[in-house]
């Protein structure tokens, strides 16, 4: 049976959003993701900034949070109830997600030092994105944590040549509010 996968856009008053916020608790780790407060505070007032709610029937199954900047977005977070995982609801989410846009996308990974990070490179691979085997630093969300070691994520029509340092500049100032 195929899942039925819808995208709404919500805020922090939203009934289910308390499953938004526990299954990014649970899907990332603090220093991959805001504080509440400043979530919260993005869902509500950020002009740029989107919280999606991905359901199935009504019944919420997860959460992609994304960036609209002038010439591509930039997924910040996708996560699937973790009890749904393996069933499909991931790839259905990012299809839908990507299929509702015409702007390049962009996302952040993990180098692939464990088979937890090369499946999520291989998920992402196979959902049409190309690895950017280049280092790239996320900012802390704190001020107290270090600068994390990842890779980008593309959609192919964006170029590494061209796009990089713009990709890089955009999403550390009005992303992360940070310069390196």
């Amino acid at each position: 049976m195929k899942n039925m996968v819808e995208l709404q856009e919500i805020g922090s008053e939203h009934e289910h959003y308390g499953f938004v916020e526990a299954l990014l608790h649970t899907a990332f780790p603090e220093n991959e993701r805001r504080d509440d407060d400043r979530q919260r505070w993005n869902a509500d007032n950020e002009e740029q900034f989107h919280c999606l709610l991905a359901s199935d029937e009504k019944s919420p199954v997860g959460v992609l949070t994304y960036w609209d900047f002038d010439t591509f977005l930039y997924i910040e977070h996708l996560a699937i109830d973790e009890a749904l995982r393996g069933k499909g609801y991931g790839k259905d989410v990012l299809g839908t997600f990507l299929g509702s846009h015409t702007k390049p996308v962009v996302l952040e990974v993990e180098h692939p030092t464990d088979e937890a990070s090369r499946r999520r490179i291989n998920f992402y691979e196979h959902c049409g994105l190309a690895l950017w085997r280049c280092d790239y630093l996320q900012p802390p969300y704190r001020e107290s944590d270090e600068w994390l070691p990842l890779y980008l994520m593309v959609t192919p029509v964006l170029s590494f040549e061209h796009d990089y340092e713009l990709i890089c500049q955009t999403i550390h100032q009005n992303v992360y509010g940070r310069t390196k």
